[in-house]
């Protein structure tokens, strides 16, 4: 039987919704796109109409948990002097990311797969990380409270920073009380630093 003709926006929707189904049933490795093609009772064609390879797939989907990830940081917002704010933005960002693979455990089989390609989620998560770090150095150093010289070279160092409490490889084989310990740990490295009037 033919399916009705759809939209492509609601095809491609359609694609990206089973295959995210699909992959956390499967895995990403034991899913396959003539998979998603069949659960969808069309042609693999169609699929690769709309992503040309499963990684542009999976680099469509990453794109989709990064979306959901910032809706949770936008409801965010906090009055707390710099150094606090800090602590608090951390904490919930591992919060979130913890969330994402405990919803989606499939997303750190496909960090692995795909860590050695150029996707286009990759660069807009480290963009994302590195202006939400920019913001709070800039919000201290409005404060009088963290000093740089240069705030973008600072910001992309406190990303850095953080890696090991925010990189899903990290969180999925670390206790929860040793990436807590590690968070305050780590905010409280970063905090002295910035806070150093001499460190410019």
């Amino acid at each position: 039987m033919r399916r009705p003709r759809k939209r492509a926006e609601d095809t491609k929707a359609e694609i990206l919704a089973t295959a995210e189904r699909l992959f956390g049933e499967r895995g990403v490795s034991g899913c396959s796109i003539a998979h998603i093609a069949q659960a969808l009772s069309m042609s693999p064609a169609n699929v690769f109409k709309h992503f040309h390879s499963k990684v542009a797939l999976a680099d469509e989907i990453c794109e989709r948990q990064i979306d959901r990830m910032m809706l949770r940081l936008e409801a965010f917002d906090s009055d707390a002097p710099a150094p606090e704010r800090l602590r608090i933005v951390v904490r919930r960002l591992m919060e979130s990311h913890l969330a994402s693979l405990e919803d989606s455990p499939y997303m750190l089989e496909m960090i692995f797969l795909l860590s050695g390609t150029e996707l286009k989620s990759g660069h807009r998560y480290k963009e994302m990380l590195d202006q939400l770090f920019l913001d709070l150095l800039r919000h201290g150093m409005a404060a009088g409270v963290y000093h740089s010289a240069d705030p973008e070279r600072a910001s992309r160092a406190v990303s850095g920073a953080f890696a090991s409490v925010l990189h899903p490889v990290f969180l999925a084989n670390t206790p929860l009380p040793d990436l807590l310990q590690r968070s305050d740990e780590l905010v409280d490295l970063v905090n002295a630093a910035l806070q150093n009037p001499l460190a410019k």
